[in-house]
């Protein structure tokens, strides 16, 4: 074998051994000799074998855990505290380099500043106001890794409380408070469904009681109306006759057997005869 041959197979090996492939994930800092040269982008890049070197850093969003912690509260209570962190680094050289050169391990250095500055901010609260202002809570801590970051070339995208749990005697306590109020609320809720299910009876037979009162009066109204219309046919008809009243009562009696009667055609009752319904009205010729 030639040495040109050895030559060209050596230099087959060096050139493939320094192909690096480059996520778009990822951005690469190049060093040779252990400083900084250049900056990788995503896709085909090659480096000096042995002379140079790459770091890759990912620059998708990355969550970190800020492992439970207890922490006292302003009441003297012990709260087990949980956090998570989300948080990229930026894509630009710049922010890269500072991420690698700025700071050491920066993972590791956001978890405990998240614990240190969730232990400041939570041992001036209450339990009670801890629970109940956990938005307060992370915009505080999102703010204060933002601004401790800064210089890490690092975005911190947000924060979340996982949990923020009393002791179990106090978490107890604090269940049985709950449901002391949840009853006391459903009693009241009892008690006001009660008072408008009354009210409403009340107002039933109040409509009910309007109603018959009324239908009272139309009656009264009305029989009041029929009494006067007889007595105006009483007045009209039968003022001043008496004797002619008292001859078609006996004629009324004696319809009730059936009984046939003769009137004399010139008698003053044959006109009101002919006005009864079911009574026939016979004249008598005079006989010479």
């Amino acid at each position: 074998m030639s040495s040109l041959m050895v030559v060209l197979i050596v230099a087959v090996f060096f050139f493939f051994n320094g192909i690096r492939i480059v996520r778009p994930t990822h951005r690469g800092l190049v060093e040779r000799f252990g400083r900084y040269t250049r900056f990788a982008q995503p896709g085909f890049n090659w480096i000096i074998p042995v002379v140079e070197s790459m770091y890759l850093v990912n620059v998708t969003e990355q969550m970190v855990d800020a492992d439970p912690q207890e922490i006292i509260t302003n009441d003297n209570l012990n709260a087990r505290v949980d956090a998570q962190v989300y948080f990229k680094v930026k894509a630009d050289e710049d922010s890269v380099k500072n991420c690698v050169y700025n700071v050491q391990n920066y993972q590791f250095q956001i978890v405990n500043l998240a614990r240190t500055t969730l232990r400041n901010i939570i041992g001036t609260l209450t339990l009670k106001s801890a629970n109940s202002e956990r938005g307060k809570i992370n915009s505080e801590l999102h703010k204060v890794l933002r601004e401790e970051t800064g210089s890490w070339g690092i975005e911190i995208v947000r924060t979340e409380l996982k949990e923020i749990d009393p002791p179990k005697d106090v978490q107890e306590t604090m269940n049985k408070v709950v449901k002391a109020e949840n009853e006391k609320i459903a009693a009241v809720d009892f008690a006001t469904a009660r008072e408008t299910a009354a009210d409403g009876e009340k107002r039933a037979k109040i409509k009910e009681a309007e109603g018959i009162k009324q239908a009272n009066i139309l009656r009264a109204e009305g029989e009041a109306e029929a009494i006067k219309l007889v007595n105006e046919a009483a007045e009209k008809y039968f003022v001043g006759n008496a004797q002619l009243l008292r001859k078609l009562q006996a004629m009324e009696k004696a319809f009730e057997d059936n009984t046939k009667i003769i009137v004399p055609s010139g008698s003053d009752i044959v006109n009101v005869i002919g006005e009864m319904a079911g009574a026939k009205v016979i004249p008598i010729e005079k006989r010479s």
